[in-house]
């Protein structure tokens, strides 16, 4: 059943630890303990809590002499984060398990993060059933609420605790019962798309996986933005196709989908050939029509679906995330190319569509002209709406040229 890492606090949690592992070895696995609690544990482990802290450059002594729980917990937070890829790394482990309330979860999930795609990973928490974006990240932790706290054993937290040890057994002792993936491996390439950019990216990705490529799309939500900009920094990509750069609205105007700060760096910082637009940069997004703002009311408004309402950008929107787009591409150190679709950037900024504005886009389109002033970075216009087969062709063409060169 290979080995499973147990990591946590075996000083407050030590009972319901305990109950996990002798599951786990009773479905036959192995496991390695990992103390990550500040004070001494209920039972040995096998990695202590002081060899946590000196991964991160800590002393548990003297945190422990000055009492500073707080600091503790910083130390060996971080202290999980260094030393359980690197025991991961030497082959110590095949999947990991940890419990915990919101603490227990800050502590655990941070070095879950850190460990590569696929590697089972598994959290019972009682944070598990809000918002997990935090402890998730852009990993695949898999999160089990924990649905009464985690503190002490009773006829609930037993099932769930059997539950969560069957699981991550099941995934590290049943992988070889599936048959080998045979089918030969082809280059990867990165693509993002949004709902109202779906028509280019489906041709574009029949055309690329034609050429013999396979393409990943990732859904510009924020999450599907900062998780590409993740694994094209992990390597995975030769290509990259960030036609849907529409993330950067939400970003500069405060909508509800932004990726961050460091959006559009990643393929520039590994060197990663790439072609871009601007797909979507017509739209803000918000949840359902009354969780708008109030001083965005009286703005141009489109229902997207019952859960999503969109604000076109306006003229000097769009020259704010156009000069965030300069900065970030004018950084490039080998060739890349900037396709703009001079008839709409979505299917909905099109002649009779609801957000169809050629000024706002003119103005996007000279923020990037002017600003964009690295020779490596090479502008092509096209008299056609992001959607249309030409634009998509074109951009998937032009994306093999650079990654052939």
């Amino acid at each position: 059943m290979g080995t499973i890492a147990v990591a946590g606090t075996f000083d407050t949690k030590g009972r319901e630890y305990q109950f996990i592992i002798d599951q786990l070895h009773a479905l036959g696995a192995e496991t390695l303990t990992i103390h990550a609690g500040v004070f001494d544990p209920i039972f040995e482990p096998d990695v202590s809590n002081k060899e946590v802290a000196a991964a991160a450059g800590y002393d548990l002594d003297e945190i422990a002499a000055k009492r500073d729980r707080a600091l503790g917990t910083e130390a060996l937070s971080k202290g999980m984060e260094a030393i359980v890829p690197k025991l991961y790394a030497e082959g110590k482990f095949d999947g990991i398990l940890a419990l915990g309330g919101s603490g227990g979860t800050s502590l655990a999930t941070p070095a879950m993060r850190a460990l590569p795609v696929g590697v089972p990973k598994v959290m019972v928490s009682t944070m598990a059933s809000g918002n997990v974006e935090q402890y998730v990240g852009t990993s695949d932790v898999i999160m089990i609420p924990s649905i009464v706290d985690v503190a002490g054993l009773n006829s609930i937290s037993k099932t769930l605790f059997r539950n969560a040890a069957l699981a991550v057994a099941g995934m590290v002792g049943l992988k070889n019962q599936l048959p080998e993936e045979t089918e030969e491996a082809k280059p990867l390439v990165a693509a993002t798309m949004f709902g109202v950019t779906t028509p280019c990216i489906n041709r574009a990705q029949a055309y690329l996986e034609e050429q013999g490529y396979e393409v990943l799309v990732f859904h510009a939500t924020g999450t599907g933005g900062r998780t590409m900009e993740s694994l094209i920094d992990s390597g995975y990509f030769k290509g990259v196709l960030d036609l849907t750069t529409t993330e950067w609205c939400d970003e500069v105007v405060g909508g509800v989908l932004a990726a961050g700060e460091h959006r559009c760096e990643a393929a520039i910082r590994q060197n990663v050939p790439q072609v871009v637009s601007v797909g979507a940069l017509d739209m803000v997004n918000f949840g359902p029509r009354d969780t708008v703002p109030e001083e965005f009311l009286g703005r141009n408004l489109y229902q997207h679906n019952p859960t999503v309402t969109l604000m076109r950008t306006t003229a000097e929107e769009n020259r704010a995330i156009g000069e965030r787009l300069v900065s970030k591409w004018n950084e490039t150190k080998r060739k890349m190319t900037v396709l703009l679709p001079k008839k709409g950037v979505s299917m909905i900024d099109a002649e009779g569509q609801a957000f169809y504005g050629p000024e706002e886009d003119a103005v996007l389109f000279d923020t990037l002209r002017q600003g964009l002033t690295n020779p490596l970075v090479e502008i092509v216009e096209m008299d056609n709406n992001i959607n249309d087969e030409a634009f998509a062709v074109a951009a998937a063409k032009r994306l093999i040229e650079l990654m052939e060169e």
